[in-house]
Order: structure tokens, then C-alpha cells, then sequence
């Protein structure tokens, strides 16, 4: 139940000719505790809650529990949410040995904001790196979307 993923901006728009499909996205936060955060979210027609703990000191690993929920229990707990609803549309990409990068473009309040993640089995496996990636953030507590209420 880790999750460990590095994050980047995102230099041009290159990927959605990459993307093998897009979901859209719809978040909010019943807690933002930098010990835990609690995330509601609706994508496509299903609802999820997420538990995740503390980021290591580099960024790259934490701790992360989801579990589906009706996708009508996710619209009525995300009433409880605290201000700053996240809404994207969530591009899938995908590179070398079977690793995928989810590129979401940011609309609302974030529009125009680009960010990119990987997934991997551990910290230090290697990866591609498409030539629209940019500056890499992984750590950056302000490109944590549970921080994104800061941003507006």
C-alpha cells in the first residue's frame, strides 16, 4: 500500500497525441493534514475515497489506500469538502515496460496548469522520459493537489 511516484511539469501538449485514453476528473479534500489527507473522487461515472499518509523526505513514497464507492456517495461527500473542488481531465500515456504517465491538465481555478506522474516499483527505477516533460517536482509541496487551494 505505497505509492512511489516522481512528478513533472508539462512543456507542451505533445502527449495527447500519445494519450491511449482520458478520464475526467473530479476531487475534493475532507482532509488536508499533511499527516493524512482524505480525497474524494469522482472519474468517469465512479466514486473512490483515498487515505494517504506522509511524503518520504524526497517526495517519492507514501503511504496510499483507496477503495471504490458509488459514484452517489462520492457526490454527497464531496458537500463535506473543504474549499478548493479540483477538477482535470487526466491524460494516459504510455512509455516502456508496461509504466504509464498520467498527465493532468489542470481547468478552473488551475487552468492552464500541466502536471505529469509515473508510478514505479521502487524510487530508483529507471524510465523514459518524453521530450515534453519539463522541470521535474516530485517533493514540491505546491504541486501536491491536496495544496492546489493554495494556488488560487
Amino acid at each position: 500500500m505505497k505509492e512511489i511516484e516522481r512528478k513533472f511539469l508539462v512543456i507542451n501538449d505533445d502527449y495527447k497525441l500519445e494519450a491511449s485514453h482520458l478520464n475526467h476528473i473530479i476531487q475534493g479534500y475532507l482532509n488536508r493534514n499533511p499527516e493524512r489527507t482524505v480525497r474524494i473522487r469522482i472519474q468517469n461515472g465512479k466514486g473512490f475515497i483515498t487515505i494517504k499518509g506522509k511524503s518520504s523526505l524526497d517526495g517519492t513514497t507514501r503511504f496510499e489506500w483507496e477503495k471504490q464507492i458509488p459514484e452517489e456517495e462520492a457526490r454527497k461527500l464531496l458537500e463535506l469538502a473543504e474549499p478548493g473542488i479540483i477538477e482535470k481531465v487526466r491524460y494516459v500515456v504510455p512509455i516502456d515496460n508496461n509504466m504509464y504517465f498520467e498527465v493532468d491538465e489542470f481547468l478552473g481555478d488551475h487552468e492552464g496548469l500541466v502536471l505529469a506522474e509515473i508510478e514505479l516499483p521502487n524510487p530508483d527505477t529507471v524510465f523514459f522520459k518524453p521530450d515534453w516533460l519539463g522541470r521535474e517536482v516530485t517533493g514540491e509541496n505546491q504541486y501536491y493537489n491536496s495544496n492546489m487551494h493554495n494556488m488560487q
